[in-house]
C-alpha cells in the first residue's frame, strides 16, 4: 500500500533550488553593499591578481535598468486591478534591484589568478568556477563572439563566460573541470573562454603564474 504524500511539502529538488535562490539574493545584497562602500575586490587572496571583466557590460546593464524602471512606472499607472498591480510592481522593483546588484557583483567579484597559478572564473554572484593550476594547459588571447549564457558548454566541451557577447581569453585544460551552472545544473568543460577587460595583461599574468612563457 502506497504511503500518501504530505500535501504542501516541497520535493528535495525544489527545496534545494529555493535555498540556492535565497543564497544568491543574499550574495547579491552583500556585493551591492561592498560596491557602494568602495571596498576592494572579493576573494583575492595574498599574491592573487584580480582580472576585471565588467567594463564592457556597464552601458548595456544601465540601459536595461532604464527599461525596467520605465516599465515599473508604467505599471503603476496602467494596471487597475490591485492584486495584479501589486505583483507587477513587485516584479518591476525586483528587476531594477537585480540589474544594479548584478553589475555590482560583477565589479567586486572579478576573475582571480592565484599565486599558485590557479584560476578562479566568476560571473558576479551567479557563477564561480575554480580551475587548479595543474589543469591549465595553453593560455591564449583570442577574441570570440557568442550568445550563450554564462557557463554554457557546447558539444566540444567549450564553456563561455562572455561579457557583451564576447570573450577575449581562451584557456585549454589538460583534463575537464566540473562546476555548477547558474541554475544549479552540473557541467564540465575542457576549454574555458572568458572576457577580461585587459586580455593581454591577463594572459601574461596567467602564463607567468603557471610557469609558462
Amino acid at each position: 500500500m502506497r504511503t500518501p504524500r504530505r500535501a504542501g511539502r516541497p520535493s528535495a529538488k525544489v527545496a534545494a533550488r529555493l535555498r540556492g535562490h535565497a543564497a544568491r539574493e543574499l550574495t547579491l545584497a552583500a556585493c551591492l553593499l561592498r560596491w557602494a562602500a568602495r571596498r576592494g575586490p572579493h576573494g583575492v587572496e595574498d599574491g592573487g591578481l584580480p582580472v576585471p571583466y565588467a567594463r564592457q557590460q556597464t552601458g548595456t546593464l544601465f540601459v536595461l535598468l532604464f527599461v525596467c524602471a520605465a516599465e515599473t512606472v508604467a505599471t503603476a499607472f496602467l494596471i487597475p486591478w490591485p492584486v495584479v498591480h501589486a505583483v507587477a510592481l513587485a516584479l518591476g522593483l525586483w528587476g531594477c534591484w537585480f540589474v544594479v546588484a548584478l553589475h555590482a557583483s560583477c565589479v567586486v567579484r572579478p576573475h582571480v589568478i592565484g599565486a599558485d597559478g590557479s584560476l578562479r572564473l566568476r560571473y558576479g554572484a551567479l557563477l564561480d568556477i575554480r580551475v587548479p593550476a595543474d589543469r591549465i594547459g595553453a593560455v591564449l588571447q583570442d577574441r570570440a563572439f557568442t550568445d550563450t549564457g554564462p557557463g554554457a558548454v557546447d558539444g566540444d566541451g567549450v564553456a563561455d563566460l562572455a561579457v557583451a557577447g564576447q570573450t577575449t581569453v581562451t584557456v585549454q585544460l589538460t583534463a575537464p573541470v566540473a562546476y555548477t551552472r547558474v541554475l544549479g545544473r552540473p557541467a564540465a568543460a575542457r576549454v574555458f573562454r572568458f572576457h577580461a577587460d585587459d586580455p593581454l595583461a591577463a594572459v601574461a599574468a596567467l602564463r607567468a603564474a603557471s610557469g609558462r612563457s
